[in-house]
């Protein structure tokens, strides 16, 4: 049997939800071919099959959030599939009915939660955590030491303090003197939601992925001081260049030349020269990441979520590879073919706002990153040049940078340098 197991679809994520299986029990599967669809706030993905066969057993529910690297199928290959029946997906446990004594009947305070404090858990060691399990542990003062991970490999994730913080108030509140039983509502009385929202109105539950991305960017204004710097920047060596040569890029390459490669060519350039730009924050430590790997925000269609596949090694590619790597990425991402790796190990973020005609914004960084780039709409305007007015290609960088390691001086500095390389851009560098 072949274990098939949730993959990790970026490196701050501990978990993933099974959202479809396209597959059932007793198909057969090639290698490659899609077996699932899963979310996480990085990502909505189809996840091939690990190999050939036939798919055996499903061990997870579609629906069901499971940490990485849990086995959620196996696949049998050849005599395997032969020798044992598939089993089909387990099927939920039917809820018990619960007996509610009336209030009369209390007489009694209700029995303690958790024997003496002598039975205190024991302390066991802490593996690696992800940003947001140091962060709850910082905020509620919670000591790790004292939980035990049910993540992979025993890593405690979001659920185990969830878990924790709700037994510690479930204690409070048994040691804690029983109230007075509130009046039952009036029959008229209506719910705060249905007060709140107009007849007229649709409700619906937010997306799996909408709900992981609302989380991570809440996660990302608390853990990072922000502030963004904005650039006007004259790019008209960039547009001449561009549409000089776009017709016959387009002829010999497959696809358009945009703006956006040159600007990530121009900030692999800055990150060069200001590597602490392309650093990452761990505690009291600053990490300073060898490789320079880019990622280009990608808004999927219809609105539904916003992921960011990665270039990797940006900084050793020119403007054809930067665009067709661009290309690429933003095309299967909104096809939801992207491989696990490669929504993972960023060190430095773009955003491409102006081309839905913004002209600047404030980007929120992504985390673990200590910066992100936002590139503006491109616009003709009128621009002073040796006290005389000329028309120039014109757009807006806006930076946003994490004021805890990065000050604002080097903020400008590093934009300053992106600038500069594109307002001096060579027509023989492509």
């Amino acid at each position: 049997m072949i274990d098939v197991v949730m993959p990790q679809m970026g490196e701050s994520i501990v978990e993933g939800t099974l959202t479809k299986w396209l597959k059932k029990p007793g198909e057969r599967v090639e290698r490659d071919e899609p077996l699932f669809e899963i979310s996480t706030d990085k990502v909505d993905s189809e996840i091939p099959a690990p190999a050939a066969g036939t798919l055996a057993e499903v061990l997870v529910e579609e629906g069901k959030t499971v940490s990485i690297n849990t086995i959620v199928a196996r696949i049998a290959s050849g005599e395997q599939a032969a020798a044992s029946p598939p089993k089909p997906a387990p099927a939920p446990e039917p809820v018990k009915p619960v007996t509610v004594a009336p209030a009369t009947a209390v007489t009694a305070p209700a029995p303690a939660l958790m024997p003496a404090a002598a039975a205190a858990p024991t302390p066991v060691s802490i593996g690696p955590l992800s940003p947001l399990v140091r962060k709850m542990a910082r905020e509620y003062n919670i000591d790790l030491s004292l939980l035990k991970g049910t993540g992979a490999g025993g890593r405690i994730t979001k659920q185990d303090i969830e878990a924790y913080m709700s037994a510690q108030g479930a204690r409070t509140m048994a040691a804690a003197a029983p109230a007075a039983p509130a009046a039952p509502a009036p029959a008229e009385e209506i719910t705060p939601l249905a007060r709140a929202v107009p007849a007229k109105a649709r409700v619906e539950q937010m997306s799996t992925m909408r709900s992981k991305i609302a989380e991570h960017m809440i996660f990302s204004l608390r853990t990072s001081a922000h502030v963004t710097t904005v650039h006007k920047t004259d790019i008209t060596r960039v547009a001449r260049l561009r549409d000089k040569i776009k017709g016959q890029f387009q002829e010999r390459y497959g696809f358009s030349l945009t703006y956006l490669p040159f600007v990530a060519r121009a900030a692999a350039e800055a990150l060069r020269t200001f590597p602490i730009v392309n650093a990452s924050i761990e505690g009291n430590s600053i990490i300073y990441h060898n490789e320079i790997n880019i990622g280009i925000a990608v808004a999927l269609d219809g609105g539904s979520g916003l992921i960011v596949p990665v270039i990797r090694n940006a900084d050793e590619r020119n403007v054809v590879g930067l665009q067709r790597a661009i290309v690429d990425l933003a095309s299967r991402a909104r096809s939801r073919r992207l491989k696990p790796d490669e929504v993972q190990g960023g060190t430095f973020s773009i955003t491409n706002f102006g081309s839905f005609g913004s002209l600047f914004a404030t980007p929120v960084i992504n985390q673990p990153q200590v910066a992100i780039l936002g590139v503006g709409a491109v616009e003709k305007m009128p621009v002073v040049i040796d006290d005389a007015i000329a028309i120039r290609s014109v757009c807006y960088l806006a930076l946003t940078f994490d004021h805890r390691l990065i000050d604002g001086a080097l903020a400008d500095q590093f934009t300053s340098k992106v600038k500069s390389v594109l307002e001096n851009w060579s027509d023989q560098v492509l």
